[in-house]
């Protein structure tokens, strides 16, 4: 019995079907303490656009958007496949929440912060580390201070600094995290990237985790439709890790055969720039094959929806 107790539900597939329930803000709120240091709330979970797949508005896909004690919204979202353009869609949807969230007319003062987390499953650039905080600052370029606003707040003129007021941006690189965990927020990293949870934990939201989101506590159906999303995911990455190493491969060999013939520089960049482009026809043809939407397709690969339907 100790196997079935030691099995649980890995947070990107919870954040979609059970986090939302106000019976299990505790998990969510948990994560959160420990990302903000700061004792974190969660009043409501607000519905929006971000929640469809809306085809005219597929950048703005978030998992959950919250608002905390404070009335400020997080938007959390868990990524687990490439997406070109991936920063340019989390400030585009930075962006809109900001706009929802104020009516016409209504004074600016009234705009909520934001902060927007993503969690995400593939090697999205170069970096050290597993945890990267942005934050917007105001520096003098000579005095090297920061820039400190006056606003009117209550009736009374009261100093404030930008990033009280700008989003600011969390990125968890899953993947990335390779240490044993000893503080709250490594054993929660390593619960996203492996979900596992250790019996004796302290860690804010992870003891509520191991009581809510028990696997076995699942019904067969929804144990089989998890485990063919697990399955899902496993393929689509190997597929893309696949497709990147072919093409990087015949792009380096054509890029060596054309570099003989005709010009090593020209030849390697032409090479690598086919190369690339055979191994994204090759993801899109078998992300294809395996019933993934064109629109998907497109976000993952670049491809134009009718480059993917003439495949």
């Amino acid at each position: 019995m100790g196997e079935l107790k030691d099995r649980y539900i890995r947070f990107d597939w919870a954040i979609k079907r059970m986090l939302r329930d106000k019976a299990n803000f505790a998990v969510l709120e948990g994560l959160l303490t420990v990302l903000f240091e700061d004792k974190t709330q969660i009043v409501e979970i607000l519905e929006s656009e971000g929640n469809q797949l809306v085809e005219t508005d597929k950048f703005n896909r978030v998992d959950i958007k919250a608002k905390n004690s404070k009335g400020e919204i997080i938007l959390v979202e868990v990524q687990n496949t490439r997406e070109v353009y991936y920063l340019e869609r989390i400030l585009y949807g930075v962006a809109k929440t900001i706009t929802e969230h104020i009516s016409l007319g209504e004074s600016y003062g009234n705009i909520k912060k934001v902060y927007s987390i993503s969690i995400v499953y593939f090697d999205l650039g170069k970096g050290n580390d597993y945890l990267y905080h942005g934050q917007n600052r105001f520096i003098g370029v000579h005095a090297d201070d920061e820039l400190q606003i006056t606003t009117k707040q209550e009736d009374a003129l009261l100093p404030k600094y930008p990033r009280e007021i700008f989003p600011e941006y969390y990125i968890i690189r899953v993947n990335e995290f390779n240490k044993v965990a000893k503080t709250p927020l490594e054993e929660w990293v390593n619960y996203l990237k492996t979900g596992e949870i250790e019996p004796e934990t302290k860690a804010p939201g992870l003891s509520e985790a191991r009581e809510k989101l028990k696997y076995y506590s699942m019904t067969p159906g929804e144990r089989h439709a998890y485990d063919e999303h697990l399955n899902a995911i496993m393929i689509q990455n190997d597929v893309l890790s696949t497709a990147k190493m072919e093409g990087l491969a015949e792009g380096r060999a054509e890029g060596r055969a054309e570099g003989r013939a005709e010009g090593r520089a020209e030849g390697l960049e032409e090479g690598w720039a086919k190369g690339k482009a055979e191994g994204l026809l090759s993801t899109a043809r078998k992300l294809k094959s395996m019933g993934m939407p064109p629109e998907d397709i497109s976000l993952a690969t670049g491809l134009t929806i009718e480059e993917i339907q003439e495949l």
